[in-house]
């Protein structure tokens, strides 16, 4: 299996990648999968598929990339019996060129923190491409974060044009924080909206300015409380350049899980009801893990062909697998019950380390009308690749060193603390792509029983 050999895919889908067979699986925002791309997966003989899905910051050559560093160990980790096979969800993501990824970049070639605010011809042609259509608003996007005007005015506009992008209605964003609510709980449609989206956008453009600091993307100095409305404004456009960001993270995060469970999950499904003795291993990064979660939700009651799920710095929430919430008992995550559809253990990689999901997660995850401030750490809006499974009793805390000399639990739900490798990168993100190694192989190959 390690001949480098290809099934099902032309030569330009399969540059780069170094183990075999290998193929792409493609799927539309909608979660409509490329059928040609479906056949080349069923196509491929093997006794087990890898499936994994890259996360937020992906292009699909960054993928591609990903893909052929991280499955690079496989070939020599797993047993004589197993016939290894490759696939590579590729799914609609964009990609900040000003977001280093360890080994991919080099870090000196970027700008010191505080480079500035102006967005690259790279990421506003991302951008156009990730909202077709709102090439106007973008550009107006592009012009206020070039000049940055100090004017509360500019910021109030450009809080109105991302709220256009994000489809978040002008009157939703008022009332979410507004008397309406008072002593009771928003609608639900409101409820959904994150309150980045929907507060005053000076006060969230600080939050975030704030945040990027405790990052370390920003001099520690850059976003000072005392700095007024209508004076030293132009720091804030760090800020604003973020709550950008964030509106692209909160459109990923509901594309990935729709994209999990009405397309890859039907696909599996399918696959699998052809193929009985199939086994299939599920690997997501980030925005990814959300991908490969969700897409549980479409495994049939009683099937077995989920032998593994390995989340890899995951962005969805630490409560997702819970049964009851602490902070709500009569509620549960969005994925309760899920990890009993895998005949295996689902494992939660996380890291300290990440920068992305410790600051910037909590922050988009909180929810309009919340009385908290934006900026600290909350456990009801942590996310499962920072502090790992929470609320799921009987889960597992388990060291890397540990599962790596021991093993993982034959089933439910297991947390592993992978700061010991998942630890470099830089600001904004820190370590959250930091995934390539090989212990983090052999914890997908442990959990899925497939070593040597």
């Amino acid at each position: 299996m390690s001949d480098g050999t290809r099934t099902g895919i032309g030569a330009e889908a399969a540059a780069g990648i170094g183990v075999g067979p290998y193929a792409e699986l493609t799927f539309d925002a909608d979660g409509d999968v490329d059928r040609s791309t479906q056949q080349a997966v069923a196509a491929m003989e093997a006794t087990d598929l890898l499936v994994f899905a890259h996360g937020w910051n992906s292009d699909r050559s960054t993928s591609t990339r990903l893909y052929d560093r991280f499955y690079a160990p496989f070939p020599a980790l797993v047993g004589h019996e197993v016939r290894l096979g490759y696939v590579g969800v590729v799914w609609p993501s964009i990609r900040f060129s000003d977001e280093p990824i360890p080994d991919f970049e080099d870090h000196g070639a970027l700008a010191e923190p505080g480079h500035g605010t102006a967005l690259d011809a790279a990421t506003l042609r991302a951008l156009g491409e990730f909202w077709p259509g709102r090439e106007a608003e973008l550009e107006r996007i592009a012009e206020l974060l070039e000049d940055r005007p100090e004017s509360a005015v500019a910021f109030i506009e450009f809080g109105a044009l991302v709220r256009e992008l994000v489809g978040v209605d002008a009157v939703d964003a008022v009332d979410a924080v507004g008397s309406a609510y008072a002593g009771s709980a928003p609608p639900p449609a409101v409820r959904e909206v994150p309150a980045l989206f929907t507060r005053d956008v000076l006060e969230v453009c600080r939050a975030l300015t704030e945040g990027l600091a405790e990052a370390g993307a920003l001099p520690a100095d850059a976003a000072e409380p005392g700095l007024a409305v209508g004076g030293g404004l132009r720091a804030l456009w760090s800020g604003a350049k973020e709550l950008l960001r964030q509106a692209t993270y909160y459109q990923m995060k509901k594309r990935a899980g729709a994209i999990g469970e009405r397309g890859l999950g039907p696909v599996l499904a399918e696959l699998c009801a052809r193929r009985p003795a199939l086994r299939i291993h599920l690997i997501g990064h980030s925005f990814g893990a959300r991908v490969v979660s969700f897409s549980l939700r479409s495994v049939p009651d009683g099937s077995r062909y989920v032998k593994s799920v390995t989340l890899l710095q995951g962005a969805f929430s630490h409560y997702a697998f819970a049964d009851r919430l602490p902070h709500d008992k009569g509620s549960g995550g969005a994925l309760r019950g899920m990890h009993r559809k895998v005949d295996g253990p689902v494992v939660a990689c996380h890291s300290a380390h990440d920068s992305a999901l410790k600051v910037f997660y909590p922050m988009a995850s909180r929810m309009a009308g919340d009385s908290a401030g934006l900026l600290g750490f909350d456990e009801r809006w942590g996310a499962i690749g920072h502090d790992g499974v929470q609320a799921v009793p009987g889960a597992p805390r388990l060291t890397l060193d540990a599962v790596l000399r021991e093993g993982v639990p034959g089933a439910g739900c297991v947390s592993v603390d992978a700061a010991s490798v998942v630890r470099r990168g830089g600001p904004p993100s820190g370590a959250h792509s930091d995934i390539c190694h090989e212990e983090l192989a052999r914890v997908v190959v442990a959990a899925g029983r497939m070593g040597r």
